[in-house]
């Protein structure tokens, strides 16, 4: 069975328009089957959208992007968004994706977790982390995220309450100066880093 977070998902490809409007700012989003949340934007990714911190003059990194919806509404309000995916079918509809709605601050990135950003730093890491990778994918997401960051920085992620939200703060806490809950609600926790 393949996986969104498979290179290459075996799936026959299906499409999907989905179109909303979220941080005064209205999207139209290609989505795919095989791709992270099929014909939706799911709660958490919305959660996390609504309470990302985010500051005109950043260079922000969208981990494991998907089709796309966290880069494409950060680019609205940063001065660049970097966003990567190990899924070559998200990678392409990222693409499509920052056409439909006419973003020129971003790019896409192919590549597994920080490999494609090798040396760069950011202002913020955003993601919605693949739980069903396993533990050590969240680890190594959580632990590498410093080195990516200006001293300052955020890695800002989304967690489900119940699927490790409790491992995820105490990692957090272990990599990084300061934790802070930003948000909470349908389950899941939103949680910043402070580098």
């Amino acid at each position: 069975m393949s996986h969104y977070y498979s290179e290459e998902p075996s799936s026959p490809l299906k499409t999907k328009i989905i179109e909303l409007c979220i941080r005064g700012h209205c999207f139209k989003f290609m989505t795919a089957s095989g791709v992270f949340s099929f014909g939706k934007l799911d709660r958490g990714t919305e959660l996390l959208i609504k309470n990302m911190v985010l500051d005109e003059d950043w260079r922000v990194l969208d981990l494991g992007c998907g089709y796309g919806a966290i880069g494409i509404v950060a680019s609205r309000f940063v001065e660049y968004v970097v966003m990567t995916d190990i899924n070559r079918r998200a990678i392409q509809i990222a693409k499509k994706n920052l056409k439909i709605n006419d973003v020129k601050n971003a790019e896409v990135r192919w590549g597994s977790l920080y490999n494609p950003v090798s040396g760069e730093k950011f202002h913020s890491i955003i993601t919605n982390p693949p739980v069903h990778a396993g533990k050590e994918t969240l680890r190594e997401i959580v632990i590498n995220a410093p080195r990516h960051l200006h001293d300052g920085g955020l890695l800002q992620l989304v967690i489900k309450t119940k699927q490790g939200a409790k491992y995820i703060k105490a990692l957090m806490e272990e990599n990084f100066a300061e934790v802070r809950e930003l948000a909470k609600g349908s389950g899941y926790r939103i949680y910043a880093g402070i580098a």
